[in-house]
């Protein structure tokens, strides 16, 4: 039983393209069709079962390991200089009048990298040690910072106490963190390390995936009413998402092939252009409330253009970057 259900959260979270659009729909109709208030109380425990799980198959070790330090500050540089300000600024362009909507573009850009960052640069065969060392620093990074950037850029447009979010931030990365680590060391203790990789640590993304399907799914049941209500909102959020990933990957495909050869600017651009959307979609439905659910709505469809832009980046990396040949690279940069 338990290798069906593995199974069937595997295929989901492979087939995110599909998956989160049909969530979106069934989370809407439920929402229409029944009194779906009992759902908030559900948010807490899912947002656990959401991060917990992607926390288990981090190795922290990776940020003390040598090397590649222009590559991860040039990384770091772009995750909290500009691409945060990219996000804000068509928030800004976009929804001027709103600053919860600016809310749910700030927190779709803040948060750099998530556990397909790791997948996507594999596919493109790019520099995964890098990749997974980008995930680390910019996730422990990107926790510190969030309560500051929300602070700083929306503390005198929206409501927002410092304090608040970073409780949140606390309960919503760090202590899944640090459950994750115990876990994972308690697993190898007992599995040993190379079954950890082979076998058991490919199921946790699984079960991640589950989360942020329920999330959605929880977001758009609660929104459902007043989004039916106005059918043309979702374009109206579509177009600042779309804009934002196609200026988020060719600025960074720009730098990347500038100044790194082709493994490692592929690294750079899935550590930056692709954001940590399921830990923004955890602070918001948990930080923020009742207006939570508009910033989960950005949040939700950006999973839609991010997966989709995403993949089609892999599709074309040979076309950007040029074609490896025998392994190696055909237009490297010093």
């Amino acid at each position: 039983m338990a290798k069906i259900i593995f199974k069937a959260l595997g295929a989901l979270q492979k087939k995110l393209i599909i998956s989160i659009p049909i969530v979106i729909v069934l989370g809407l109709g439920v929402g229409m069709l029944f009194d779906v208030s009992f759902f908030k109380s559900w948010i807490l425990p899912l947002t656990f079962v959401m991060v917990y799980p992607m926390m288990v198959s981090l190795n922290v070790k990776q940020i003390v390991k040598k090397g590649d330090t222009k590559l991860q500050l040039t990384a770091q540089a772009i995750n909290f200089l500009i691409i945060p300000f990219v996000g804000f600024g068509l928030g800004v362009l976009f929804f001027g009048d709103n600053p919860i909507l600016i809310l749910g573009m700030l927190l779709t850009a803040l948060l750099p990298t998530s556990g397909m960052t790791i997948s996507w640069t594999g596919f493109a065969k790019g520099n995964m040690p890098a990749a997974v060392k980008m995930t680390v620093i910019g996730l422990l990074l990107g926790a510190l910072l969030t309560p500051v950037f929300i602070q700083f850029l929306m503390g005198t447009s929206v409501d927002v106490s410092f304090g608040k979010i970073s409780s949140q931030i606390l309960f919503v990365v760090f202590l899944p963190l640090i459950a994750g680590a115990i876990t994972r060391w308690l697993i190898v203790r007992r599995a040993g390390q190379q079954r950890f990789d082979t076998d058991i640590k490919k199921k946790f993304p699984a079960i991640s995936t589950f989360g942020v399907l329920m999330i959605v799914f929880i977001s758009m049941a609660l929104k459902a009413k007043s989004i039916f209500a106005d059918p043309v909102v979702l374009l109206y959020y579509l177009i600042p998402l779309i804009l934002f990933y196609v200026v988020s990957f060719l600025l960074v495909t720009v730098i990347g092939k500038l100044l790194f050869n082709r493994e490692d600017a592929i690294a750079l651009v899935f550590g930056t252009a692709v954001r940590n959307l399921s830990i923004a979609l955890a602070i918001a439905v948990s930080a923020f409330g009742e207006r939570g659910s508009d910033v989960a709505l950005i949040i939700a469809l950006a999973y839609i253009v991010q997966v989709q832009a995403a993949a089609w980046y892999v599709k074309l990396t040979d076309k950007v970057f040029g074609k490896q040949k025998n392994g190696a690279q055909l237009n490297q940069k010093a």
